[in-house]
């Protein structure tokens, strides 16, 4: 709730001179009122007698700011009276602060008073029909559009209404997109707006949106273990815990789930990458949760080992967001800056069973080719498509007859993956000085993709 607040005291004007007649004095009791949007407040108008005048007052009410309205608007008060007025603020009022001021005549003698007014927005409620923002940048088209988005004006995204509403504390770097969900049931039978944070310390955090309440608050971490260390690397620092933005469905589960891959370290020093999910209302870790990642793949490349490369947990992040496809949790894997040995996955796991489902490497005979992708999420299309980019890696000098890497390398490349009966690269696309670019640690995959709908003409 953001407040804004200008003391402004009251004023007093008179015209002409008082009279042998006597005079009268007028004030708002109390002179300044706060108000929130869509709410009510109220303040007494008095009129004194000075010097023994009798006569009665007519009193006003002008000036209100935009969406405010006041409850009878005239009034008729003889001196020594009192008399209640409601001011409403309207939902769609604007926040910030105004005055009003209220006149009174009687004859020829005129008095007003001064209104201060303060005008707060109003809370978020929980709205079941509010807009959810469950995975990277909304949807699976990675596109940031909120479609359903009517609130936001040029009027109110303004300095006075639109900016920083609260601060929350959490236990570590904050890496991942905070995730929305709207009108939640918790099992206390309260329904509320939450924000789901993930932290860099293997927490995880569910907040009131509108308050910054902790519901509740989950350590992925076992028994005896902390978050892994840099690994001789300044770009997730000073610890790795969950580092990509998870993704939630709403409709597993009895509350819906919160799905997130977090790196840890043991006691004896060796690292872990675990997929875990979690009961949206409770934290709770759900069943098969969580999954301890492993993988390995057909090839001679980096780390490899009786004819297979073979995934370290402790040589890679999780770095790109979680994508949910058709039943199936997708994750992409990064370096610790360029430590060798290491290579490019691409890993699917069954959202019901957490099972791994899928694996495909993109430099099974070469190195490198991570996809880090500056934290962006892995996109895909209706088709059920996936598009993502590869860092500086191998790319194979030949080529079948059509047109892929006779062995399969795809470093620094923007890759479309098809999933329709294995996890394979259906298309490809390399610039044409893509050996010198690795080579000199110019990653095309520094960014991200998306799937935005071609537009009809």
């Amino acid at each position: 709730m953001r407040w804004l607040l200008f003391a402004i005291g009251a004023v007093f004007a008179t015209a002409g001179c008082s009279s042998s007649r006597g005079d009268f004095s007028l004030a708002s009791n109390p002179a300044s009122l706060s108000l929130t949007a869509g709410g009510t407040g109220q303040i007494n108008v008095e009129v004194a007698s000075l010097s023994g005048f009798n006569k009665p007052v007519s009193v006003a009410i002008d000036g209100l700011p935009q969406g405010l309205t006041a409850t009878p608007s005239t009034i008729t008060l003889s001196p020594g009276a009192a008399q209640p007025i409601t001011i409403t603020a309207a939902a769609s009022a604007i926040a910030g602060s105004g005055t009003a001021h209220l006149t009174g005549t009687s004859g020829s003698l005129t008095h007003t008073a001064s209104l201060s007014l303060t005008i707060a927005s109003a809370a978020p409620s929980p709205s079941p029909g509010g807009t959810d923002v469950t995975t990277y940048h909304y949807d699976n088209a990675r596109d940031g559009l909120n479609a359903q988005e009517t609130t936001l004006t040029p009027a109110n995204v303004n300095a006075v209404s639109f900016g920083l509403l609260g601060v929350y504390p959490v236990d570590g770097k904050v890496d991942a997109q905070p995730l929305y969900v709207s009108g939640l049931k918790l099992p206390s039978g309260a329904t509320a707006n939450v924000l789901y944070v993930a932290t860099e310390h293997d927490s995880v955090y569910a907040l009131n949106a509108a308050t910054g309440a902790q519901v509740w608050k989950t350590s992925i971490l076992q028994s005896g273990e902390t978050p892994s260390d840099p690994r001789s690397c300044n770009q997730i620092a000073p610890e790795i815990g969950i580092t990509a933005t998870p993704v939630i469905d709403r409709s597993y589960g009895a509350h819906g789930a919160i799905f997130l891959v977090g790196m840890s370290k043991d006691g004896s020093g060796s690292y872990h990458q675990r997929l875990n999910a979690l009961d949206l209302a409770t934290g709770a870790e759900l069943t098969g949760s969580p999954t301890e990642i492993s993988a390995s793949y057909p090839g001679t490349g980096a780390n490899s080992e009786n004819g297979s490369v073979v995934f370290d947990p402790g040589q890679y992040a999780e770095r790109a967001g979680l994508l949910l496809l058709n039943g199936t949790i997708y994750t992409g894997w990064t370096s610790h800056c360029d430590n060798q040995p290491y290579t490019g996955w691409i890993m699917g796991y069954s959202e019901a069973t957490l099972h791994q489902s899928a694996v495909l490497n993109l430099t099974p005979n070469g190195s490198e080719g991570s996809i880090w992708m500056s934290g962006y999420g892995l996109a895909a299309d209706s088709s059920g498509n996936i598009y993502l980019l590869a860092a500086n890696g191998t790319f194979d000098s030949t080529f079948t007859a059509d047109g892929f890497p006779s062995q399969n390398d795809y470093g620094n490349a923007m890759l479309k993956l098809s999933t329709a009966s294995k996890l394979a690269v259906s298309d490809y696309f390399e610039p044409y000085n893509t050996v010198a670019e690795s080579s000199a640690d110019r990653d095309l995959g520094s960014g991200g993709s998306d799937a935005a709908a071609r537009c009809k003409r």
